[in-house]
């Protein structure tokens, strides 16, 4: 019988979101419109795959979903206040996120700044009451200047200007896998992982989360604001440091695809408990927004 990873996502992202609603506060806590900003974001949609990716890294290694919710939720918070800080007019200056008005857009700058902030606590506090120090360490570093800030930073400075390889794969390897990397990592982890098992893990989320961002930099030439819930064609605009842009369409779509072959070669160890991380990986190759 073939895996039905429509059902999963749907199951996994309700187990997700309704845990996102209680541990966001509500809407009219005072002061209101933090709190409204906070979840205008986080409940705008997405596909919810650093989370499921949480939930799948345990159950890989016979962990439970309800045990590693927590640290799912943090992953997403975290993501979210990226999403709303790259938004802003000082980073990629978008008007649109998951087909609906950024969120600078809807509650002005300074809100937008501060619910990115907001979310970023949060999550930390979220890590701090049900994580290992280990784990909290392990998101901090992928979260930080070693991990997705850093990313951030060479993107930046990278834009309008000839890039090496090197410098690209690094851009990529930080900004997008780095979170990805750890989200697998993270469940695994408080599933009581044993190393080798950790390792082969973490190796398959770097190999998906630069997948990940070859298929994101591929769609942005060849999708819509309808398809994609964002502006497309940003990154040309902007001159970005793309694969496509170097590589070429066809060349990045073969290597998204190696990447995802190698993500599960190394997920053979832990035989079919891992079904749904190969199915994911799947899903980030074949996807469409």
């Amino acid at each position: 019988m073939s895996f039905d990873l429509a059902a999963y996502l749907a199951e996994r992202r309700r187990a997700v979101d309704a845990a996102l609603d209680r541990h966001l506060p509500p809407p009219d806590a005072p002061p209101a419109i933090i709190h409204e900003a906070m979840r205008y974001s986080v409940f705008a949609g997405g596909k919810r795959l650093r989370p499921i990716l949480v939930i799948a890294g345990a159950e890989a290694v016979g962990g439970s979903v309800e045990r590693v919710l927590p640290t799912a939720c943090a992953l997403e918070l975290i993501h979210t206040y990226s999403l709303i800080h790259d938004d802003l007019p000082a980073m990629d200056d978008d008007d649109y996120r998951r087909g609906r008005p950024t969120n600078h857009k809807v509650f002005g700058e300074a809100i937008a700044i501060l619910a990115g902030d907001a979310l970023l606590s949060l999550a930390f506090g979220l890590l701090a009451e049900s994580a290992s120090l280990d784990v909290v360490k392990e998101v901090a570093a992928a979260a930080g200047t070693f991990g997705m800030i850093g990313g951030q930073v060479v993107d930046i400075q990278s834009e309008g200007k000839p890039v090496e390889a090197r410098t690209l794969e690094y851009i990529h390897t930080h900004k997008t896998a780095a979170l990805i990397r750890c989200a697998l990592r993270s469940g695994a982890m408080i599933a009581g992982a044993a190393p080798e098992t950790l390792a082969a893990v973490g190796e398959a989320g770097s190999r998906l989360g630069l997948a990940f961002q070859i298929v994101d930099d591929i769609l942005d030439v060849e999708g819509s604001l309808e398809e994609l819930g964002k502006t497309a064609g940003s990154d040309q605009r902007k001159k970005k440091a793309t694969y496509p842009e170097y590589f070429g369409r066809e060349a990045s779509r073969l290597k998204a695809k190696a990447l995802i072959e190698d993500a599960k070669a190394a997920l053979a160890p832990l035989g079919p408990r891992a079904g749904p991380i190969r199915a994911l990986a799947d899903f980030i190759l074949e996807r469409r927004s």
